[in-house]
């Protein structure tokens, strides 16, 4: 998954024109493309050929996307990209929360559909570098991070309040040690949909990230700075079983 060359697209839609669209489109990128309908075809598609990528249109007549993306997840872990022609909120949230990677509303830019395609399968085969496992622990610098509990305390005992974006953060640095990151990179791996290549999004959650594992922010020791490419967690990483 790694190689996007030859990653096989699995394009479903009720709508022949879409389907087509998308096909030809897709195709004229490298990607080689399937299609279905409906339930029963994505059914047939995912038994028969390997898929590397499904985008998956959240009204499918008599069926929902959403019950479809809870259906893939049970047995495979292949990336979802969710259509729509609703830009309800809500829908999006639902979607996310079932396991889709990203969330794209009709009518869009065939390019940004692209673009988003490209950033998923990046992220996915940057996390499948290092996944960590369920319930994984990790110890650096005094601290112990429990990805499981999704807690982070000084081996002392006393506990850190991270949000869900100073978390995932960690947990991309902590997983890949001495690996320098660019932002886009981060990007990728915290979801990279809901970010801007152009704001300083990033920066601003390393600084607040920095406030709270850091000894000194000012002069960081965990979290640097590769000049003119983007961060690397520097800290040794003993992984705790």
């Amino acid at each position: 998954m790694a190689c996007m060359s030859g990653a096989h697209i699995l394009v479903v839609d009720d709508e022949p024109k879409v389907r087509t669209l998308l096909r030809r489109c897709l195709e004229g990128e490298g990607f080689a493309v399937s299609d279905a309908k409906d339930g029963a075809e994505l059914r047939a598609a995912l038994e028969r050929d390997p898929v590397t990528l499904i985008t998956l249109d959240l009204n499918l007549g008599k069926e929902n996307g959403l019950d479809l993306a809870r259906e893939i997840r049970k047995d495979r872990n292949i990336p979802i990209i969710m259509l729509t022609g609703k830009g309800d909120s809500i829908d999006r949230v639902v979607g996310l929360e079932l396991g889709a990677d990203d969330y794209l509303a009709k009518p869009f830019e065939l390019r940004e559909l692209v673009a988003r395609i490209r950033a998923v399968l990046r992220r996915t085969a940057a996390t499948s570098v290092t996944p960590p496992a369920a319930g994984q622990g990790y110890a650096f610098e005094g601290w112990m991070f429990d990805v499981g509990r999704r807690s982070l305390k000084r081996e002392s005992g006393r506990e850190q309040d991270l949000t869900t974006s100073e978390f995932n953060l960690l947990e991309a640095f902590v997983t890949r040690p001495h690996r320098v990151l660019s932002r886009d990179d981060l990007m990728d791996l915290l979801k990279g949909h809901d970010w801007s290549p152009l704001d300083r999004s990033i920066d601003n959650l390393i600084a607040r990230l920095r406030k709270k594992v850091e000894q000194d922010p000012e002069r960081p020791r965990l979290i640097k700075t590769v000049r003119g490419v983007g961060y690397t967690f520097a800290a040794d990483v003993k992984r705790l079983t």
